[in-house]
């Protein structure tokens, strides 16, 4: 029998526990919030300069973020209802100078308070919202009836949200993991097929979170779509190349490159930011493809691929060069959740400042495809982007193609059996790859090119 001494101490010490998780779950919420809010403010300042630090993705997955599950969660359905957000906070005008300079933390708050989960005031900004919260809630109460709806989920549609259902795909690096290894151990949680196109890439359903996935986090698979999976296999080096990477960071494409060769041969893999050389080594280290890897940065060559010499010695037995330049990204908006962004939202994709970049992004692409034109050993280019616009695909293609003939290059045609093309800007003999969704026509786009060289055409 327990007496009734020792139930109340038990139940009391039971209550002491939970308050100590509930302690712990507020503190939780207290930094992610905050760890959200950084993000969030870089996002929003990058997207109002259209000059974008990172997409939300790798701000969100940075070592510096701690609980990355919660604060991905918290910087999508923020941005998600940042719309109706910045209205009801406008029409309730409880904002003061002070927390205007903090707008990030401010609409985080906010959400929470109007449509995510239960907060209490467990800091300075949490006080303030919390101390104004009938005010917001009054304000969107109001914001419903102007707009003539009933319910938030038909305010939603009036600002034209709406989710991008896709599915997520993961490509094995098998210098690391057989592809049959990574299907049975992913498929023990998830539904996983494999690609009928690419041979190294797994397709799971939309939303599987796999951040942590201990075979992620070691290396063994990517996290890697299938428009960019698809840009080395179109490369098709051989094991013992060299190959050269124009514009490598992050780096999946780069350690791509390197399993496709089995670990034999050499990389040059070309980067200018010094941040994204950063992210290039972990990539690079991560994969386990150091030892065939040369990084061209900083004092080891050069770091800007146009700054290169084609005719230098260094470069004479680079039989192929991957070029994925700088571009709009227009193609990847869902990847990148560009779609969640205001400027997006506002459909000033075609505005003036945004043209001027299309074009300036143009010119670059062209160049820097000429150049990569330029090695006289090399005999096989691919260059792809992860643009929807013609300016950026096929209209540099078109400009190039009398410097491409002058070198001896001609068009191939990667992945004969995938049907999507680009558009009908050509003749019939001049095919692209294009990566089509559902919603865009195009997230990427692939053009290799082959030198009519009797060497070229023996390592088929």
């Amino acid at each position: 029998m327990v007496s009734s001494k020792t139930a109340a101490t038990t139940a009391q010490s039971g209550r002491k526990r939970t308050e100590q998780r509930l302690s712990r779950a507020d503190r939780s919420s207290y930094f992610a919030r905050r760890e959200a809010a950084k993000v969030l403010q870089t996002v929003l300042h990058g997207d109002a300069k259209r000059r974008a630090v990172g997409s939300i993705k790798s701000l969100v997955y940075s070592p510096s973020v701690r609980n990355k599950k919660a604060t991905f969660a918290l910087v999508c359905q923020t941005l998600k209802y940042l719309s109706i957000i910045k209205d009801v906070l406008d029409s309730a005008r409880v904002l003061n100078a002070k927390w205007k300079r903090q707008e990030g933390l401010m609409y985080i708050i906010a959400y929470d308070i109007l449509f995510g989960q239960e907060i209490l005031p467990v800091g300075d900004a949490e006080k303030f919202l919390l101390l104004q919260k009938d005010a917001i809630q009054l304000a969107l109460a109001r914001l419903l009836v102007r707009k003539k709806v009933k319910r938030v989920e038909d305010l939603m549609d009036l600002y034209q949200i709406s989710d991008v259902s896709k599915p997520r795909y993961v490509r094995v690096n098998t210098l690391k993991l057989d592809v049959e290894s990574a299907l049975h151990e992913l498929g023990r949680q998830y539904q996983v097929q494999k690609d009928d196109m690419v041979p190294d890439l797994l397709i799971l359903p939309p939303g599987s979170d796999l951040h942590d996935h201990p075979l992620v986090r070691n290396g063994s698979v990517f996290m890697q779509g299938k428009a960019s999976s698809m840009v080395a296999v179109a490369l098709g080096p051989e094991p013992g190349w060299e190959v050269l990477d124009a514009c490598s960071a992050p780096g999946n494409k780069t350690v791509h490159l390197a399993s496709l060769m089995k670990g034999k041969g050499k990389i040059i893999a070309c980067e200018l930011d010094n941040e994204r050389v950063k992210r290039l080594g972990d990539t690079v280290r991560l994969s386990g493809a150091a030892s065939i890897l040369s990084l061209a940065f900083d004092f080891f060559l050069h770091g800007d691929f146009l700054k290169l010499n084609p005719m230098d010695p260094s470069y004479a037995k680079v039989h192929a060069i991957l070029l994925d330049p700088s571009c709009s990204g227009s193609g990847t908006t869902a990847e990148r959740l560009d779609h969640l962004l205001p400027s997006y939202t506002a459909g000033d994709a075609t505005d003036v400042a945004g043209t001027e970049r299309l074009n300036k992004l143009a010119a670059f692409q062209k160049k820097a495809l000429e150049h990569a034109l330029s090695f006289p050993a090399v005999e096989r280019v691919v260059y792809s982007t992860c643009s929807i616009h013609q300016i950026e695909n096929e209209d540099v293609i078109k400009s190039v193609l009398p410097f491409a003939a002058s070198h001896g290059f001609h068009l191939a045609t990667p992945f004969p059996q995938w049907p999507r093309r680009g558009l009908p800007v050509f003749e019939l003999n001049i095919c692209f790859e294009q990566i089509q969704s559902r919603t865009k026509r195009a997230s990427s786009l692939l053009c290799s090119s082959k030198r009519a060289l009797p060497e070229a055409w023996n390592s088929q």
